[in-house]
């Protein structure tokens, strides 16, 4: 069996991203290495628990003899990473955290991968990939027009946004300096199942459902292109089979949007499958608060390379993956309560105020 190593697969999108494995793909073994932080939990993992093609290593990417001592010990073949501090708003409020994993932490994966191939045999080396997963935030905010292409210059705007930038830079320098076969990918807002209640839709119906306030920042103008997480999956294992090493891929899924229209959609929806007692619209419940700090106007991504390239568009439209979105959170408040563990009250971080 081909063994793959997936840091980060206790998160949103990694534990997507090991179901789809595990789903697809019957000749490969996946060890998954994750921390488990407040956003990565076992519980997105259930599934996968009883299959001997999964491994669960509880562990820091920052843990440089760990990392060294998987490697020697599973040989992979591929490694994907996902394992990132991930929010704004936490970054705000606490960027150490952010500098540590998101670059010290890829630093020390780069590192051991370097050694173990220039210690592994040359099939080992040619077919050999470490696939590095970003964000669309690194290029900074658009105006109304145009698009993030994969040779748009970096310009973050959050410490969030400037860890990750800083850790494609150090992808990118161990391909030119080292020749490690590295992949990239940068990817628009994620949305699906198993996402940690502090970003936007389980947010927003976790406290439309408890009768809370619906906090939207500014005007909710700004503006993201949403990207169903199993197309995401699916376009990082397209990526991972067929992409070319040194090479940067855009993943988009052409759904732009305002967080107003976000949130009045998911209102609306939940208004027809979940009703509130008095008959009122849970758009009622929304109110706008003070804008985020360095607040982004607008991400949009050109995807057209991963398209011409590899062949890969998005499956989902917005309008069919929100209501898949919202009913797996429906049917899984339990996961949310669990994952939660009574420890955060969907309070507003990075307010500075």
């Amino acid at each position: 069996m081909k063994t793959l190593l997936v840091t980060g697969g206790a998160g949103f999108i990694g534990s997507n991203f090991v179901h789809l494995i595990l789903k697809q793909l019957q000749d490969i073994q996946i060890i998954v290495l994750d921390k488990l932080t407040y956003a990565g939990n076992l519980d997105s993992l259930l599934d996968a628990e009883g299959d001997p093609r999964y491994t669960f290593v509880h562990g820091d990417i920052c843990d440089a003899e760990l990392v060294t001592r998987l490697f020697k010990k599973q040989q992979p073949l591929a490694i994907v990473h996902f394992a990132a501090e991930s929010h704004v708003d936490r970054s705000i409020d606490g960027p150490a955290e952010f500098i540590q994993t998101n670059i010290n932490g890829t630093f020390t994966l780069l590192e051991a991968v370097r050694h173990y191939l220039a210690d592994s045999e040359d099939e080992v080396k040619s077919r050999f990939r470490f696939l590095h997963v970003s964000t669309d935030e690194v290029y900074g905010s658009l105006g109304p027009i145009g698009y993030f292409t994969e040779e748009t210059p970096y310009a973050p705007n959050s410490p969030y946004s400037a860890s990750k930038a800083s850790s494609d830079h150090l992808v990118r320098a161990y391909y030119h300096t080292y020749g490690l076969p590295v992949l990239m990918t940068n990817c628009s807002n994620n949305y699906g199942p198993y996402q940690f209640p502090e970003k936007l839709i389980p947010l927003m119906l976790l406290n439309a459902l408890e009768g809370k306030a619906l906090p939207v920042y500014g005007t909710g103008q700004n503006v993201r292109d949403w990207l169903y997480v199993e197309d995401h999956c699916t376009a990082i294992l397209q990526v991972l089979e067929k992409g070319t090493p040194g090479e940067k891929y855009n993943i988009g899924g052409h759904n732009e949007k305002t967080n107003l229209d976000i949130v009045h959609t998911l209102c609306d929806i939940l208004d027809f499958k979940k009703p509130r007692a008095d008959g009122k619209s849970y758009r009622e419940q929304i109110t706008f608060v003070k804008d985020r700090p360095g607040h982004d106007m607008r991400y949009a991504i050109n995807a057209s390379k991963i398209k011409k390239e590899l062949g890969w568009i998005p499956s989902e439209a917005f309008e069919t993956g929100i209501v898949k979105t919202i009913d797996w959170y429906l049917n899984n408040l339990d996961w949310c309560h669990r994952i939660t563990d009574g420890n955060y009250h969907r309070k507003r971080l990075g307010n500075l105020e």
